[in-house]
């Protein structure tokens, strides 16, 4: 019935294609038969015809909503003028998620919130609410919400120094910042050195930011507390910074403990980038833990990673805080070698010239070298099907799989080298520019 109704309309603005009602009546028509992209030409020649048509931006949106096309559903949600209907303002949310998007998505559900505080929805509560701040109301957080003897939280990493292949100085700028003040106190007191402080690795993705600082606590046989901008945001205003407060009083129970935060850029962001006053409060709030302003820091040794160290705030870099910046380029030829060793171990292979792969895999992250196993795997997997046995993978596998991978550090580099170059006034950067062999 629907369909002949559709067909009815459509003949009908062949006569009067100018008539945006009846275009209008159409595409919503569409819509609820889910013939989105339809519905989507329909919406669009409304707004040719009629620009700033508010039913047509919100219908051209849900069309764009429901075929994938968030980041171009986010461009109209943010043109809208006038007040959305609750499912329009949730869907706003969901495609801001989907583009990772989170504090946009978070001021935007505190709209709606407010408008309905009991409103809920599941796959947006799961990616903004933290498990432990599921109910619906304003409480203080408890001790329990934090329980210190769940693993999410907490860990005894069994990993030292000596299994991680190459980053001999990073391991060296670790040791002295963190490591050598808890193996000699006494010297370290003499010379005015208290035990704790904090270190920023920067660099790449995938090249071991994470499994160094494993392997700093397991250096020092410390707990190790992993978090990451999830573990902090709460829908509620104050919430996210109590969640900061107890993960530092958690650590502060349990030292010598090295609390690890991750994508630290989203959690330290420049304030002055930040129109979300809710989120400064939250980095004033991890400036005063750090600070230790009114707890005491020592034996809390803080280590943080960021792929984008030029979008922390400055305020994370003074002394005492993050006065650490360590540059964690991707593995050298050796340590590419090692990798390969390690992450080949238990599979069937074939007198594998680990030298020869290793370099041939030039600024390949630790990411990378496994997307090229993964991709020699696949292809022997298939091989073995077909020939009915077991067929290992061999060095021309593996090199082949090189030539098919592209590294994904180089991408970095090229934003990299930009504020290397012509934003490295207090000379953070120099590192990269050495790595890249640029002589200023």
């Amino acid at each position: 019935m629907a369909s002949d109704t559709i067909k009815n309309l459509m003949e009908a603005l062949q006569v009067s294609p100018d008539n945006i009602p009846l275009r209008l009546h159409l595409a919503e028509l569409m819509l609820n038969d889910e013939m989105y992209s339809e519905a989507g030409e329909q919406f669009s020649d409304v707004l040719k015809r009629n620009y700033g048509n508010f039913k047509a931006q919100l219908g051209l949106a849900t069309c764009y909503f429901n075929t994938g096309k968030y980041s171009a559903a986010i461009v109209i949600y943010e043109q809208v003028t006038g007040k959305m209907p609750v499912e329009d303002q949730v869907r706003y949310v969901k495609c801001l998620i989907k583009e990772n998007s989170m504090q946009q998505a978070i001021e935007v559900y505190q709209k709606v919130l407010a408008a309905d505080p009991l409103f809920s929805d599941e796959e947006i509560d799961n990616y903004l609410r933290l498990p432990s701040s599921t109910a619906y109301n304003n409480d203080e957080l408890t001790e329990e919400d934090f329980n210190e003897e769940d693993n999410y939280f907490m860990e005894k990493p069994k990993w030292k120094f000596k299994d991680v292949g190459g980053m001999q100085r990073v391991k060296d700028e670790i040791s002295m910042k963190i490591i050598q003040p808890l193996k000699n106190p006494e010297l370290y007191r003499a010379f005015g050195k208290k035990t704790g402080g904090g270190i920023l690795l920067y660099g790449p993705p995938g090249c071991g930011k994470t499994f160094i600082a494993k392997a700093t606590a397991g250096e020092i046989d410390a707990k190790f507390i992993n978090i990451g901008l999830h573990d902090i945001l709460d829908m509620w205003v104050g919430n996210s910074e109590k969640n900061l407060h107890e993960i530092f009083e958690m650590a502060r129970r349990n030292t010598p403990c090295v609390l690890f935060f991750d994508e630290v850029d989203a959690m330290g962001a420049s304030r002055s980038d930040l129109k979300q006053s809710a989120m400064r409060h939250v980095i004033n709030q991890f400036l005063a833990e750090l600070d230790g302003v009114e707890s005491n820091n020592e034996g809390v040794l803080i280590l943080a990673a960021t792929n984008a160290p030029w979008s922390v705030d400055p305020a994370f870099r003074r002394p005492g805080r993050f006065d650490r910046i360590i540059f964690v380029e991707p593995p050298d030829e050796a340590a590419r070698k090692d990798i390969f060793k390690t992450m080949l171990q238990g599979k069937p292979v074939d007198n594998i010239d680990h030298k020869k792969v290793a370099a041939a895999a030039t600024d390949y992250s630790g990411a990378d070298i496994n997307a090229v196993i993964d991709i020699a795997t696949e292809e022997k997997l298939r091989e073995s099907m077909n020939k009915g046995s077991l067929q290992p993978i061999t060095t021309k596998d593996l090199l082949k799989a090189v030539k098919q991978h592209r590294a994904t550090t180089l991408e970095w580099f090229s934003s990299a080298r930009n504020y290397a170059l012509y934003a490295n006034e207090s000379g953070l950067y120099d590192d990269i520019l050495k790595y890249l062999k640029i002589k200023k």
